[in-house]
């Protein structure tokens, strides 16, 4: 979902400066003094208003301050505290000028800001659990020692990362964009099946054979390389093949792409990344894929053929790729790819399935 381990940037090593290496004896900071400075750094300024005072601030009633904190999924303090400060209530009102000049419903403006929020709030514990193990590798350091040091050093690393978050959001949106202009340029000419799911993919699991067996008696460290190594390599994969991933499930990951055929690709691309006997690091899975019309919502997309791409990797060998009678069609006629037919199968929720595997044709 989730982190997964990124390949290290090349920097510039650095030395600490006499005396100021960090231990394991590391003092923690003085409470209030250190909220004081990150308060500054990353909210722009002291916590001065109460709930009142911030639903005045911004112009809105506090029952919409309530629900907008909630969608954003941060506590909320009651009474009299002073928790909020200037740039919330400039936020606030910010976002609901924008409802009302989009003529946004509750539903659509709750759904935006519940993404950031739910994002966001992924994205920063990811960041904030990267930099604590890199400072225990890099000093040696206790965990407890590593969180306090990133306490003390987030006031400078926290710009570089909003501006990558920035950058990263306005590239992920422009390729958004492109894919929909792409596939969408011509769709008002075509009639449209209002019954049907919106949106034609190919979608498919890869999931880590034997994850139980594989990380019995692992600790909390090696666990967490286990699966980032897989996270790292399937993501890999997927992206050089034309894919996207939706999401990481602990011991899988889902998939999609545009066609049947990149879909294929990534598979195949899955199975053989976990069946090199040279990369033994790399955990050996199972593959499905499937073609067919699906409902993209909240980062994740729903319908049957996710359905039955699940239930198809839960029957599948190690290192193959099972695909459905439907989808085998549509590869059917492209040289690059050779399908088996497998027996009939009985599974829970779908009944009797005809899986087919999938792979490269031989190629001399």
């Amino acid at each position: 979902m989730d982190p997964e381990q990124d390949e290290p940037l090349t920097t510039p090593p650095v030395t600490p400066e006499a005396g100021t290496e960090p231990g394991p004896d590391a003092v923690a900071p003085d409470t209030e003094a250190t909220e004081a400075v990150l308060d500054e750094a990353l909210l722009g300024g002291p916590r001065t208003l109460t709930v009142e005072r911030l639903a005045e601030r911004a112009g809105v009633g506090e029952d919409r301050v309530r629900a907008y904190w909630q969608a954003l999924g941060l506590p909320l303090t009651e009474g009299e505290e002073h928790a909020f400060t200037e740039k919330d209530a400039q936020a606030l009102a910010d976002v609901f000028a924008f409802a009302e000049t989009e003529q946004l419903d509750e539903r659509a403006l709750t759904t935006l800001i519940r993404s950031t929020g739910h994002t966001t709030e992924r994205l920063v514990l990811w960041q904030v659990e990267a930099l604590v193990e890199h400072l225990t590798r890099r000093f040696d350091l206790d965990d407890t020692s590593a969180r306090l040091l990133v306490l003390d050093r987030l006031p400078e690393l926290a710009p570089v990362l909003e501006e990558q978050l920035l950058h990263a959001w306005r590239r992920q949106l422009a390729a958004v964009a492109g894919r929909f202009a792409v596939e969408f340029s011509d769709a008002r000419a075509t009639a449209v099946d209002e019954h049907e799911l919106p949106l034609p993919r190919a979608v498919g699991f890869a999931d880590i054979v034997s994850f139980t067996q594989r990380t019995r008696g692992l600790g909390s460290s090696e666990l967490a390389e286990f699966v980032q190594l897989f996270e790292t390599s399937a993501r890999d994969v997927i992206t050089a093949a034309g894919g996207r991933v939706v999401k990481t499930i602990g011991d899988a990951v889902l998939y999609v792409a545009d066609d049947v055929a990149t879909g294929a690709r990534v598979a195949l691309g899955l199975a053989e990344a976990g069946g090199r006997e040279e990369d033994v690091d790399v955990p050996p899975v199972r593959v499905s894929l499937v073609w067919g019309r699906v409902l993209s919502r909240f980062g994740d997309v729903f319908g049957p053929s996710v359905n039955l791409a699940a239930r198809l990797v839960d029957i599948a060998e190690p290192t193959t790729v099972l695909v459905d009678r439907d989808t085998a069609g549509l590869l059917a006629g492209d040289q690059r790819f050779a399908l088996t037919a497998q027996p009939e199968t009985e599974v829970q929720g779908l009944g009797t399935i005809e899986p087919v595997r999938l792979q490269w044709a031989y190629r001399g």
